[in-house]
C-alpha cells in the first residue's frame, strides 16, 4: 500500500512567517517512525513537503499514485486541505484521505466534508496506525471511521519512538528559523501549565501538561545532526529543576548545540543565574510572549506578568547577549497614541525582533464565543485566521489605518540603522539580506491590506 504524508503550502492570502522560517514537519516524522514493523513491511510511505516541493501537487499524485494520503495543518490550511483532498479524489477515485494535526484535534468539525475520509481528532499516532492496519485488512471506510470514533479517550502521555528525520532528507538543508539555519526541531513537553485566555496551545491537551524524561530528550538530541535546535515546547522554561537536569546532561555528554526556546518573562526574571548557565551551554535565543505594556491587557489575557517583569526580562536577555524574539498582542482598542507609546517603549529597551499580532479569538479558544458577534473574518475563510489579519473592528481608526500603524511600528523598531548594523555584525550580510527579502514579502501583504482596507 502506497501512503503519502503531505504538508500543504499556505494560501497566498495568508500572512505567515513562512517567509522568514520553514521548519521541519515534526508531526509527520513521528508518524513514520512509530509505524509498527508488521505494518511497515506492507506499506511504502513518503513525506511530501509542498512548501519546498518543486513538483506540482497533481504531478505528485499521478507519479506516486498513493492508496492513502494524509494531510497535516493549522486552521489556515483547512480550506487548502479540503481542496487537495478533492483533487486527490478526482484523480484517484479509490484513494483514502485523512487529516491530522493540532487543528484537527481541537476543532475536528472543520474538516468534515465528503472528500476527507478520516479525521484523527485524538491520539493521532495510534489512530493513524489503526487506520493503516484496517486499510491493509480491506476494511471499509465507514468501519474505520466507527473504529476511530470508538477508540477511547484522549491520551495524556507521550511514549513514542523519536521522529524519523531521515524521511525528509531531501528537504532538511532548507529548514530554518530566522537566523538559525539549518535548524532541527525537538519537542520535550506537551501542553502548557498556564491559563492565558487567548492561547490555542493549551486546548490541544485540554489544559494538561506533561514532560518527557530528560534522558530520553538527550538521547534524541544527541542523534540530531543539525547544530541549531529549536525546542518547540509551548514553554520550555517552566520547571527550573528540569532545566537544571537538561543543562547537566548536555555538559555530561559534551553536546554542542545552539538552542532557541519559548520562555515566560517571569521565569527569566526569577532564574537569571540559571539562564546564564544555559547560555554557557548553547542558549542563543528565547521567544517571549511580552503580550502588552498595558496592565489592563495583561490582566484581561490572564498572563500573570507585569510591564515591570517584562522590562526586567528584556534587560536580562540583553545583558547576556541572548536574542529576544518578542511577541505582542495588539487589542483593537489601541489608538495612535498607544502605538506610539509601544513603539517608543520597544525602541528604548532596544528590542531587535518583534511580532505584533492583532488580537485574534481563534476558534477553539476560551475567547472565541465572547467575540463571535464582533468578528470581521468569516468563520469559513480559514486562510485569514493567521493572527495577522484584523479579525475584530478597530475602535479608534479604520482597518487600513490599523494595518498601517502595525507596519509602521514594526519598521520603526526593526529597521533602525544601529539595529541593522548590529545584526550584520552578528549574523553576516547574506543572512540579513535573506531576512530582509522575507520580511519584504510580509510587508507587501500588509501594504495590500492597507490599500484595500480589508
Amino acid at each position: 500500500m502506497k501512503v503519502l504524508l503531505v504538508r500543504p503550502r499556505p494560501h497566498k492570502e495568508t500572512i505567515g512567517l513562512q517567509h522568514v522560517m520553514i521548519c521541519e514537519p515534526l508531526e509527520l516524522e513521528y508518524l513514520v517512525s512509530n509505524i509498527p514493523d508488521f505494518i511497515k513491511k506492507s506499506i511504502d510511505i513518503k513525506i511530501v513537503d509542498m512548501i519546498l516541493e518543486k513538483i506540482p501537487y497533481e504531478s505528485v499524485l499521478l507519479n506516486e499514485k498513493p492508496d492513502f494520503i494524509l494531510f497535516t495543518g493549522y486552521i489556515t490550511h483547512v480550506g487548502i486541505i479540503k481542496k487537495l483532498a478533492e483533487q486527490a479524489k478526482g484523480l484517484l477515485p479509490e484513494i483514502s484521505t485523512g487529516v491530522g494535526g493540532v487543528h484537527a484535534e481541537v476543532v475536528p468539525e472543520d474538516f468534515k466534508c465528503r472528500y476527507i475520509d478520516f479525521v484523527f481528532d485524538r491520539n493521532g499516532i495510534d489512530g493513524f496506525n489503526e487506520a493503516l492496519k484496517a486499510l491493509l485488512e480491506g476494511k471499509s471506510k465507514s468501519d474505520i471511521r466507527k473504529m476511530l470514533k470508538d477508540s477511547g479517550p484522549k491520551k495524556y502521555s507521550f511514549s513514542y519512538k523519536h521522529p524519523a528525520r531521515e524521511a525528509v532528507s531531501q528537504y532538511r538543508k532548507h529548514y530554518y528559523y530566522m537566523f538559525h539555519k539549518p535548524c532541527a526541531l525537538i519537542k520535550t513537553s506537551f501542553g502548557c501549565p498556564y491559563n492565558c485566555q487567548f492561547c490555542f496551545c493549551r486546548e490541544i491537551t485540554d489544559g494538561k501538561y506533561f514532560a518527557r524524561a530528560v534522558e530520553d530528550v538527550i538521547n534524541e538530541l544527541e542523534a540530531i545532526k543539525e547544530e541549531e535546535i529549536y525546542i518547540v515546547d509551548d514553554d520550555f522554561l517552566y520547571d527550573a529543576d528540569r532545566v537544571v537536569a537538561f543543562i547537566a546532561a548536555i555538559r555530561e555528554r559534551n553536546i554542542k548545540k545552539r538552542f532557541l526556546v519559548y520562555g515566560r518573562a517571569d521565569f527569566i526574571v526569577e532564574n537569571e543565574g540559571l539562564l546564564k548557565e544555559f547560555k554557557d551551554c548553547g542558549l542563543q535565543a528565547v521567544i517571549v510572549g511580552i503580550e502588552s505594556i498595558r496592565s489592563k491587557d495583561l490582566d484581561d489575557y490572564r498572563k500573570g506578568t507585569t510591564k515591570q517583569i517584562n522590562e526586567k526580562c528584556i534587560e536580562i536577555l540583553k545583558s547576556m547577549d541572548i536574542e529576544l524574539y518578542a511577541t505582542l498582542i495588539i487589542p483593537l482598542d489601541f489608538s495612535k497614541k498607544d502605538f506610539k507609546e509601544l513603539t517608543a517603549w520597544l525602541k528604548a529597551l532596544e528590542v531587535r525582533f518583534v511580532n505584533l499580532q492583532p488580537l485574534t479569538p481563534l476558534p477553539g479558544t476560551d475567547i472565541f464565543d465572547m467575540y463571535l458577534p464582533e468578528l470581521l473574518i468569516r468563520r469559513e475563510d480559514y486562510h485569514l485566521w493567521d493572527m495577522a489579519h484584523i479579525a475584530l473592528k478597530p475602535k479608534h481608526m479604520s482597518i487600513s489605518e490599523f494595518y498601517l500603524q502595525l507596519l509602521t511600528s514594526y519598521y520603526k523598531v526593526i529597521m533602525r540603522p544601529k539595529h541593522m548594523a548590529a545584526l550584520i555584525k552578528k549574523y553576516g550580510i547574506r543572512a540579513n539580506i535573506k531576512m530582509l527579502i522575507g520580511s519584504s514579502f510580509v510587508s507587501w501583504q500588509y501594504l495590500q491590506k492597507i490599500w484595500r482596507g480589508k
